[in-house]
């Protein structure tokens, strides 16, 4: 029997083995790239939607002058805990780029500190409410932002 024949079997069937060892590395490697920008990206909307919902409901608390202080703190609070946002925020801290989640984490506490104010007495007519409140749109709008640029949106 021929070596050289036997070698060059082996090595095209060599060739064939990493060719398709390559592919299916690269095709992996796609796959899970996709299937965690899907992830970041559901996880970034479902913490954008617990956001603003604890800001809508610490709206509607503000804008309520009519009930005692006592009802619209305990209301504050728990706007703030009912709302969703601090199990998210975990999760975004530990999936999402040091950009995104230190937005995450301005808009969160933007948003706590308005529970704060709120808590202690505060309503939409008091110049503190309004800064924080716009505070909180440059917060959100400045999150909005990153998200997108982590998800290649801009």
């Amino acid at each position: 029997m021929d070596w050289s024949t036997l070698a060059s079997t082996a090595t095209g069937g060599l060739i064939g083995v990493v060719s398709t060892l390559t592919a299916e590395w690269v095709r992996s490697r796609r796959d899970r790239a996709s299937a965690d920008h899907a992830d970041r990206r559901r996880l970034y909307g479902e913490y954008l939607a617990a956001l603003s919902r604890t800001r809508s409901q610490l709206r509607a608390t503000a804008r309520d002058t009519e009930a005692p202080a006592g009802d619209r703190s305990a209301r504050a609070l728990s706007a703030f805990h009912d709302g969703g946002a601090y199990e998210l925020r975990y999760q975004v801290a530990v999936t999402a780029p040091d950009d995104v989640v230190e937005a995450s984490t301005a808009a969160f506490r933007t948003l706590r500190d308005m529970r704060d104010l709120l808590q202690a007495g505060a309503v939409r007519t008091d110049p503190a409410y309004a800064r924080l409140r716009d505070r909180w749109e440059d917060a959100f709008a400045e999150l909005r932002a990153r998200m997108r640029r982590d998800l290649g949106r801009e």
